[in-house]
């Protein structure tokens, strides 16, 4: 679990990608001070398995599904990403629940200057967008961010200068491609109205009704 509080900007020394898997090469320092082999790192809001390192990085094996559904697979020889480690019990907790596992993608549409922040518009899918909601909270890249307006198409977000100082922000301009992960809290809720009203039950077939019961031998 995180916080998306991002605690350092790594650098991508190498990267292999093959048809349906990667690994990736990352120079680091903060992240490095008390990691172990097996433990969690967030690489641009992914949560990645650290799998050797060393005193300026660490690799971190990528599979087909995160290559898919993320923007790691485009990443290049001296692309900067946001890296946090896994919360620890007891630390502060700044920014909101971040698991890790990112739902989809976005296209920044847009990014202007308005007084001291940086407006960014995101368009993304339908269905990551029914969990957004103005002053709600979204993980874009890994960073925990507070929504300032949502469309039918699109979401927009108000930048303050240290996070687009701290975070590759700073780099990202219209067209590039973020990591989405919605609210947790508001997935959970949804998938469990989604089982009352009996849609998740109707999909998958196991909605226990009359028919169930006859071809059961029940009524």
């Amino acid at each position: 679990m995180f916080t998306g509080i991002i605690e350092e900007l790594g650098r991508i020394a190498r990267i292999d990608v093959g048809s349906q898997s990667g690994k990736l090469f990352i120079e680091a320092r903060a992240v490095l001070q008390d990691v172990r082999l097996g433990d969690s790192i967030a690489v641009n809001g992914v949560c990645l398995t650290v799998t050797s390192f060393t005193e300026s990085g660490f690799t971190a094996d990528v599979m087909p599904e995160t290559l898919k559904n993320t923007n790691l697979g485009s990443l290049k020889q001296g692309d900067v990403v946001n890296l946090e480690r896994a919360m620890a019990m007891g630390d502060r907790f700044g920014g909101h629940l971040v698991s890790g596992h990112v739902d989809g993608t976005g296209l920044i549409v847009s990014r202007e200057p308005y007084a001291n922040a940086v407006l960014f518009r995101i368009s993304a899918a339908a269905d990551l967008l029914r969990y957004m909601v103005p002053r709600g909270s979204v993980a874009v890249d890994g960073i925990s961010l507070t929504i300032t307006d949502v469309r039918r198409d699109s979401f927009s977000l108000s930048i303050i200068p240290h996070t687009l100082t701290h975070t590759n922000l700073q780099r990202k301009r219209v067209g590039d491609t973020v990591n989405l992960e919605c609210d947790l809290i508001a997935k959970y809720v949804d998938r469990l109205l989604a089982w009352r009203r009996g849609e998740e039950a109707e999909a998958d077939g196991s909605r226990i009704n009359q028919d169930f019961l006859r071809q059961h031998g029940f009524a």
